[in-house]
C-alpha cells in the first residue's frame, strides 16, 4: 500500500533508535537517532509544516505516541525491529564507542513514493538505511539534505567501524546540503583542512556543505563563499548525544524560513550549546536561542 503525504517545508526521514547511553556522569536508556532528536527540537518551534517519516519496531510505539502528543505529524513505516544503539562516552565527551544490538529495515523508493517536501533531511544511522536510488528519487521532488554519518558506519558483529562511502562521487550531485563532522569530512575527502575539504565536496556536486568542528565551531560553504560560525561555550557539557541532529534541525528550520547561511548557522550553534547543557533532546524555546545569541554580541 502506498502512503500519501502532505507537503511540509521539512520532512525528516530516519529511524528512531533505542539508545543505551553510558557517560561518566550517568547511564540511561532512552529513544534516540536523528529522527528523534531532530523532531523533538523542531517540536519546540513552529512545527506546523514539519513531517517525520520513521520506521520502528513494536517496542518503540510509546515514542511515536510521545512525538504525536508534541503535535508532530508522524508517519510510521513497518519494521521488524528498531535500531538498538549502545553509546559509551569517555571523560572527553567527543570520544564515543558504539555497539549495534539490533537493526531496523531500510527505507526504499517504494515506501517513500508518495513523500513530498521542500526539504528532505535524511538522518542516516547505518550505511544501508538509504540506498543511492532513494537519494536520487527524492532529489527530483525537493532539496535533499544528508547527515553523512550513517554512510560511514559499518557494523561488524555488534561493533561500529568507520568506513568510506563508496558511492560518494555518484551521490554528491543529488545532495544539496551535506553535514559532516571533522572525522567524517576527512574520511570522505582524505583532507584534514576543512576549507579544502569543503571545496572538494562542492567540486563533487554538493551545493551547501556544513562542517561541524566541535569547540572550533562550524563552517558553511555555499555559493563559493565560506561562513565561519563560532561555537558558543556551554556552561557545562552534560550530554553530547544528538548534538549534530540538533544543529541540523536549527539550520534547516532557519533556511526554510529564508534566513541567511550565517544566521542559520549561528542559530544552529546556539541550539547545540543549550542542548549540550542538558540530558536528552533540545528542550528550549526560540526565545532561549535568540537570547543566547544576543548575549554573545
Amino acid at each position: 500500500m502506498t502512503e500519501t503525504y502532505s507537503m511540509p517545508d521539512i520532512c525528516c526521514i530516519g529511524h528512531i533508535t533505542h539508545d543505551k547511553v553510558i557517560t561518566p556522569k550517568f547511564e540511561a536508556h532512552m529513544p534516540g537517532g536523528t529522527a528523534y532528536y531532530f523532531a523533538k527540537a523542531l517540536a519546540r518551534f513552529d512545527h506546523s509544516t514539519f513531517q517525520l517519516i520513521t520506521a520502528v519496531g513494536d517496542d518503540n510505539n510509546a515514542v511515536i505516541d510521545e512525538l504525536r502528543a508534541d503535535g508532530l505529524n508522524v508517519t510510521v513505516l513497518p519494521s521488524r525491529h528498531s535500531v538498538f544503539f549502545e553509546n559509551k562516552y569517555a571523560e572527553n565527551m567527543a570520544d564515543r564507542t558504539q555497539r549495534v544490538l539490533a537493526k531496523a529495515d531500510p527505507f526504499t523508493t517504494g515506501n517513500l513514493v508518495g513523500a513530498k517536501a521542500r526539504i528532505f533531511h535524511l538522518g542516516t544511522l547505518l550505511a544501508d538505511d538509504f540506498s543511492f536510488e532513494v537519494i536520487r528519487h527524492l532529489s527530483v521532488i525537493g532539496i535533499v539534505s544528508v547527515d553523512i554519518q550513517g554512510y560511514l558506519r559499518k557494523v561488524i558483529g555488534d561493533k561500529v567501524y568507520p568506513v568510506d562511502y563508496d558511492l560518494k562521487r555518484e551521490a554528491m550531485p543529488y545532495i544539496h546540503i551535506l553535514k559532516a563532522n571533522e572525522m567524517e569530512m576527512e574520511v570522505l575527502t582524505g583532507i584534514s583542512d576543512p576549507y579544502d575539504a569543503a571545496r572538494k565536496l562542492a567540486d563533487w556536486g554538493c551545493r551547501e556543505v556544513l562542517l561541524t568542528l566541535g569547540d572550533k565551531g562550524s563552517l558553511i560553504y555555499a555559493d563559493g563563499n565560506f561562513y565561519e560560525i563560532p561555537a558558543i561555550t556551554a556552561k557545562e557539557v552534560v550530554d553530547t548525544t544528538g548534538c549534530g541532529d540538533t544543529y541540523m534541525a536549527g539550520y534547516l528550520y532557519m533556511r526554510a524560513r529564508g534566513a541567511s547561511y550565517q544566521d542559520s548557522g549561528t542559530f544552529a550553534a546556539a541550539m547545540c550549546t543549550l542542548k549540550l547543557e542538558r540530558k536528552g533532546p533540545f528542550d528550549g524555546t526560540q526565545a532561549d536561542v535568540e537570547a543566547l545569541i544576543g548575549s554573545q554580541i
